[in-house]
C-alpha cells in the first residue's frame, strides 16, 4: 500500500513538473512571438506596405498554420510559428495605418491594446489561480468560432455593417473563451505541445485585439 502511495505521488509530481515546463515554455516563446510579430507590425508601418487581401491573408494563414501544426515536434515547428506571427503581424500594419489617420485613431489602437492585454491578463490569471477545468468549452468554441468565420466573410460580400460588427462582439467573447480554454487546457495536461499553445493563445490575442479595435473605430465614427 506504502508503495502504491509513493508511486502515485512520484507520478502526480511528474505530470505537474511536466505542466510547468508546458506553461513556461508557452509564455516565454508567447511574449517572444508577440515581440516579433510588433516588429513586424512596425516595419509594414514605417515602409507603408500594402495589405496581402483576404485572400492571400487566408492563404498565408492556413498554410503556416498547418505547416505548424506538421512540425510541431520539432525545431522548424518554431520556425513555422515566427514565420505566421510574423505574417500576421505584417498584416496587421496596414490596418494600424488606416487606423492611426484617424483623428482619434492613436487613443483607439492604444485603447484596443491596453484592453486586450488587462483580459488576457486577467482571465490567464484567473485560470492560474483557481485552476478552474475549462474544458467543456472546447465543442462550443469551435462552433462558434467557425459560425463567427463563416459571418466575417459574409459581412464582407453582402457589406452589412451591423453583422460585421456582431462578429466582431462575438470574436471579442469566442477569444475570450479560448483564452481561458487553453490556458485550462495546459495546466491540466490536456496540452502538452507548447508550439500548439503558443499558435491558439498568439492568435486568440490577434482576433481579441482586431475586434476590439474594430468595434471601438465603429463607435468612434458614430460619435
Amino acid at each position: 500500500m506504502n508503495t502504491e502511495i509513493i508511486s502515485h505521488r512520484v507520478g502526480a509530481r511528474s505530470i505537474g513538473l511536466e505542466v510547468n515546463k508546458v506553461l513556461r515554455n508557452t509564455y516565454t516563446l508567447l511574449a517572444m512571438t508577440l515581440l516579433f510579430s510588433a516588429v513586424m507590425a512596425g516595419v509594414s508601418m514605417a515602409f507603408n506596405l500594402p495589405h496581402p487581401g483576404l485572400i492571400l491573408t487566408l492563404a498565408g494563414y492556413f498554410g503556416l498554420l498547418f505547416a505548424t501544426m506538421h512540425y510541431r515536434n520539432s525545431s522548424i515547428g518554431l520556425l513555422c510559428v515566427f514565420a505566421l506571427t510574423g505574417f500576421m503581424g505584417y498584416t496587421l500594419g496596414p490596418i494600424l495605418n488606416g487606423y492611426l489617420s484617424l483623428a482619434n485613431g492613436g487613443q483607439m489602437v492604444m485603447t484596443a491594446m491596453g484592453g486586450t492585454g488587462i483580459i488576457f491578463l486577467a482571465l490567464s490569471g484567473y485560470v492560474l489561480v483557481s485552476r478552474k477545468d475549462f474544458s467543456f468549452m472546447g465543442g462550443f468554441l469551435m462552433i462558434g468560432i467557425l459560425v463567427a468565420f463563416l459571418g466575417g466573410l459574409a459581412s464582407l460580400f453582402i457589406e452589412m455593417p451591423v453583422l460585421s460588427l456582431a462578429v466582431s462582439a462575438m470574436f471579442v467573447l469566442l477569444m475570450s473563451g479560448m483564452i481561458l480554454y487553453e490556458t485550462s487546457n495546459i495546466i491540466h495536461g490536456g496540452e502538452t505541445n507548447y508550439i500548439m499553445a503558443t499558435v491558439t493563445l498568439y492568435v486568440s490575442i490577434y482576433n481579441l485585439f482586431t475586434s476590439l479595435l474594430h468595434l471601438l473605430g465603429a463607435s468612434g465614427n458614430n460619435e
